[in-house]
Formats: C-alpha cells, structure tokens, sequence
C-alpha cells in the first residue's frame, strides 16, 4: 500500500498474499496504524464493522480513521479470504495479521478485535509483544455457553459429513452460501468453497476420515475452555501493553470472560459500564482516551 495513499486518508480496497492465502483488506484513513480483527465468528468480514449488532450502533470507522489508519480485513476463511484445510490455532490468525501489517509496511500497531476477533489479539500479544502498541478487546467471546455452542456447531458439521460425504458439503454451500456461524453444516471452510471454485473441488476429494481428524482438532484447540479462548492465562500475565477491554453480557459474550482478561493483563483497564450505555459518543470517546494514552 503506498505512504502517499495512506497519508491522503483515502480508502483502498485491495488483497494480499499472506502465508500463501489470499487476504482481503482494507485501509482506511490516516494516522498510526490499528489492525482491527473484525467481529462475527466464522464470518467475520471487513464489512461486519459497520453492520454487525453493537459495532453498527458505535460506528467506529465513522470516527477512528480521523486519527488512525485503520486496517480491516476477512480474516482468513471468512468473506473474500482465502483459507486452506488444515488444523487451525490462533497462531494461524496471527500469522494472517502479522502478514498484513508487515506486507504494509509496519512494524507496529495498535491491534483490536470484536467479538471472537479478540482470540487472534490476545495471542498476537503473547506471541509478537514488540509489534503491538496496545490491546483493544471489545466484547470478548467467551463463557461455558460459547464453549457448549462451538462445540455444538463443529458437532453439526461432522454429523453432516459422517451422513452425507464431503460431495454434499459442497453441493450444499454452493446451493445456499452459508457461512458456518449460519448453518453449521457447511463447516469452518464454508465461506471458502463459496467463493473458490478451486477450492471447493479439492476439497470434495478430501479422505474424509482424514478430515474429520482435522476438524475435531480445530475445535478442541480453538474452544478449549469456559472463559476467554485465545491465550494461556500464565502467558497473558507476562504480556506488558496496555490493553481496554470492553465487557459483552449475553451467551456468546460472558461478562466473565471480560473479567477474566482483566484478571490476566497486567496493564488492563477495564471499561465497566453496562451494555446499554455503551453508546456511540461515551463509547468512541473511551477508545480514541485510552488510545492516545496508550501511544504516549
């Protein structure tokens, strides 16, 4: 992306090659970089911000690209992205947005995440310190209903699969063009076979067997415990960046999943105002404060 672009504080929709995936983004704005992990589970989108649930409400990017150049994108098997059928980790979302902020350019940034996007932000922290100015964790996943539901959702898939055979899976999405977190059926790589014919005859040829291994993995590493995923607790409690955290209140958003980020980050700051008055002005005015706080 050129530095003239970006100093502009235009947007350019663009894709880039990252860990031999294509991944679809979008910079917006000018100012420090802020990598944003976008919302919305198995569909997180660059879009989501700007139309998923509370993020629509507090517009963000109505506001955040005045001060900063923000980094949106599908995260990798989601939207546009592209994806590739192996045992997936929060290392492998990491290594996506590391990628994209290197293919930019930068070697540091501001990182958020919504949603199930803060994962991938809390591991990046771990695992890159040196590249993240902070943490912005906005309505943690997290809780033993999100554990019970993921675990329900991968559940569906393999029954599907054990039922009807990998052809179906295809023939499925194809038809209806769900994403996972839509209908569980078509799987984690459901947005991928919708949008790559490629890809989508590979993997109706796939050893079934073979595959079903792969998933299983996927969701016991992904979902491994009833509070926030992403991170060990004793690996989160040596990460030194200021991190806010935004509680959610409902299933798939456990108030003590946000606790619990607070309980391990040592330079946390916890936003603790309920659900309803996390509108737009106090909310974009508590993120632009602890930003700028962060980054002096």
């Amino acid at each position: 992306m050129d530095h003239e672009l970006r100093k502009r504080g235009t947007s350019a929709m663009a894709t880039a090659i990252i860990d031999g995936l294509t991944t679809r983004y979008e910079v917006i704005g000018s100012g420090p970089p802020l990598l944003m992990y976008a919302p919305a589970g198995f569909d997180a989108t660059l879009e989501k911000w700007r139309t998923q649930g509370v993020y629509a409400k507090i517009r963000l990017l109505d506001h955040l690209p005045k001060h900063y150049t923000c980094i949106v994108f599908d995260r990798r098997e989601c939207g546009q992205s592209g994806g590739r059928v192996e045992h997936l980790t929060w290392a492998h979302y990491v290594a996506q947005g590391k990628g994209l902020i290197e293919h930019l350019g930068f070697k540091r940034a501001h990182i958020m995440g919504g949603c199930m996007g803060c994962c991938p932000v809390a591991a990046f922290g771990v695992m890159h310190p040196e590249m993240v100015q902070s943490m912005l964790l906005y309505w943690p996943v997290g809780g033993a209903k999100y554990r019970l539901s993921s675990h329900q959702r991968f559940a569906e898939h393999l029954g599907f699969v054990q039922q009807n055979g990998l052809e179906a899976v295809v023939a499925l999405v194809s038809k209806d063009g769900k994403a996972f977190g839509a209908d569980p059926r078509g799987g984690p790589w459901a947005s991928v076979i919708k949008s790559d014919a490629a890809f989508a005859a590979s993997y109706a040829k796939q050893n079934v067997d073979r595959y079903k291994l792969i998933v299983n993995a996927t969701m016991r590493t992904l979902f491994d415990r009833d509070t926030a995923p992403g991170a060990e607790p004793e690996d989160l409690m040596r990460v030194d960046i200021p991190a806010l955290i935004v509680p959610g209140r409902d299933a798939s958003h456990a108030t003590s999943a946000a606790r619990y980020l607070e309980e391990c980050l040592p330079r946390a700051e916890y936003w603790d105002v309920p659900v309803d008055g996390q509108t737009e002005e106090p909310t974009v005015a508590r993120v632009m404060g602890f930003l700028a706080k962060a980054a002096a």
